[in-house]
């Protein structure tokens, strides 16, 4: 075309292939010119990021690799099917990068069977919750108020329509108690039990659920997408052989982008040909081959030594923070923690889950609300806050500086029981230079030595939270 000029490829930078060079380049150039407000958008978000602890339990920080991938291009292709029996044309290079990410997730996690399309966790949940189920059939989930998740059948959801739920509960001590589970199973003789959680901090004993489940003539399906990490790195047992399929999301411990895996074990009665019809075409159209290669990039992220080291501190600091409670008399669900998550149990007192995470937030510090076993709070107020140690893993901070913030939060939640004004805590303030503190160390060691400065010491500008 007369006038037209065209592009003659460049060496990539630090090995950049040049086209993919000038995508990213030429994508961000025209994001400047059509959306500006967008880029000013991400702006302000990352520099919340760099500026607040996250200790959100259902996040982990993601990889800055896994975002990357997510923007190399891939996701422009629609094509239906599974690698070799596409439905669409134009697809062998995108057929690789499922592979890929389909052996890590089978190395990394022992299976022998990896389904990477899903588009989420609860995606992954629906497709084999459909997938096993026929309307009406009856299922076995943990209650949503115990600990359980809105995609396992919970009231809530839409799937509750057209199962037959029964839901168990935690025993006294905020436990799994087998015997309650056994006892609702040979009621409702379901024909799936579903285990995990969003909200259980104890490990789970797949064996004993197993048994269950082997009793009624059940399958089992496990949910670890809070603890997918763990069971990674050998530091919560796994699911296999005991769970029929397995089924996790890849950001909420793996570091990887929103999206979903389902898993089979060598030993399941479920074959591995109906759990890939049970995502597709059972549930979800073409996948979103971006997410693919970012799921490829989070799972050999997750293979790698540092990983594992990453998910003894998680468990470490959770600990720690449990420590930091309970010494105070404070109370947590099922007494403490085996994980990278702590739920403090508020029942009995005045201050609130939604007290608390305000608080903590406007002292740089994401944790949020949650319900508790049989709460007498609304989901909107709780008597519970869900701590995960997740991000903190990733920061490279020390176990001092993880007991100095455990126990100033545990501190400020006695200090918001007597006042319930975050101003008028010590506590608080201190909390908010310590955030100062560690964030700006952690973001100094993430810029080049040429651009290095010290971050100032204190805090402004945080407002206080009226009950």
């Amino acid at each position: 075309m007369a006038g037209a000029t065209e592009k003659t490829p460049q060496a990539g930078r630090m090995g950049v292939p040049p086209r993919v060079a000038d995508l990213v380049s030429d994508g961000l150039e025209a994001l400047a010119d059509t959306a500006p407000e967008l880029l000013d958008l991400a702006e302000r978000e990352l520099q919340g990021r760099a500026e607040r602890l996250n200790l959100v339990a259902a996040s982990s920080p993601t990889a800055p690799a896994v975002l990357a991938a997510q923007a190399l291009g891939f996701s422009a292709l629609t094509a239906e099917g599974y690698p070799g029996r596409r439905y669409h044309p134009g697809t062998a290079v995108v057929d690789e990068v499922e592979q890929l990410a389909v052996v890590r997730a089978e190395l990394l996690f022992g299976a022998s069977h990896a389904n990477v399309q899903p588009l989420s966790g609860s995606m992954a949940n629906l497709s084999v919750l459909l997938g096993l189920l026929e309307p009406g059939d009856p299922v076995l989930a943990m209650d949503l108020s115990h600990g359980g998740h809105l995609s396992h059948v919970s009231r809530p959801a839409s799937l509750a329509k057209h199962l037959e739920p029964t839901y168990y509960q935690l025993g006294e001590d905020g436990t799994l108690d087998i015997e309650h589970v056994r006892e609702k199973a040979r009621t409702s003789r379901p024909k799936v039990i579903i285990c995990g959680g969003s909200a259980y901090p104890r490990t789970i004993d797949f064996a004993a659920l197993r048994s269950v489940a082997d009793e009624v003539g059940a399958l089992l399906v496990g949910d670890i997408s809070h603890i997918s990490g763990l069971v990674a790195a050998g530091a919560h047992p796994s699911p296999f052989p005991h769970c029929d399929v397995v089924t996790t999301s890849t950001y909420k411990q793996l570091r990887g982008p929103h999206g979903g895996l389902v898993l089979r074990g060598p030993d399941s009665r479920v074959a591995a040909n109906a759990i890939d019809a049970f995502v597709f075409p059972g549930f979800q159209g073409t996948p979103d081959f971006g997410m693919l290669a970012a799921k490829a990039v989070a799972l050999g992220g997750a293979l790698e030594p540092g990983f594992g080291e990453a998910m003894g501190r998680v468990v470490r600091y959770a600990r720690i923070f449990a420590e930091a409670f309970t010494s105070r008399g404070l109370s947590l669900v099922g007494g403490g923690t085996d994980t990278h998550m702590v739920l403090l149990d508020l029942r009995g007192q005045a201050v609130t889950g939604r007290d608390v995470s305000r608080a903590l937030e406007a002292a740089g510090i994401l944790a949020n609300k949650n319900l508790v076993p049989n709460d007498p709070r609304t989901p909107q107020r709780t008597s519970g806050l869900r701590i995960g140690t997740n991000h903190l893993a990733f920061m490279g901070i020390e176990d001092p500086d993880v007991r100095d913030l455990a126990e100033g939060i545990a501190q400020l939640v006695l200090d918001l029981e007597a006042d319930r004004r975050p101003e008028s805590s010590a506590v608080w303030h201190r909390l908010a230079a310590q955030v100062t503190a560690l964030v700006a160390a952690t973001e100094r060691e993430k810029q080049p030595v040429s651009r290095r400065t010290e971050g100032k010491e204190g805090i402004e500008g945080i407002e206080g939270v009226a009950a």
